[in-house]
């Protein structure tokens, strides 16, 4: 798996039943990925799980 790189925009689009997302990397980095409903709506579960997780203290940036 390659390092990671900090999110700098995304675009969310249908594709038919699925959602295309794009997302851009501060180095300029373009990419898409196509996901199921479920999978958009199991991503959303797991984002708001995290950020209401209790942790007061937003990470550092490197």
């Amino acid at each position: 798996m390659s390092s990671a790189r900090r999110l700098t925009r995304f675009l969310a689009s249908r594709s038919g039943r699925d959602i295309e997302l794009a997302l851009a990397t501060e180095t300029g980095e373009t990419f898409k990925v196509i996901a199921t409903a479920d999978q958009i709506d199991r991503l959303v579960d797991e984002l708001e799980d995290m950020l209401n997780s209790g942790d007061d203290e937003p990470p550092e940036d490197d």
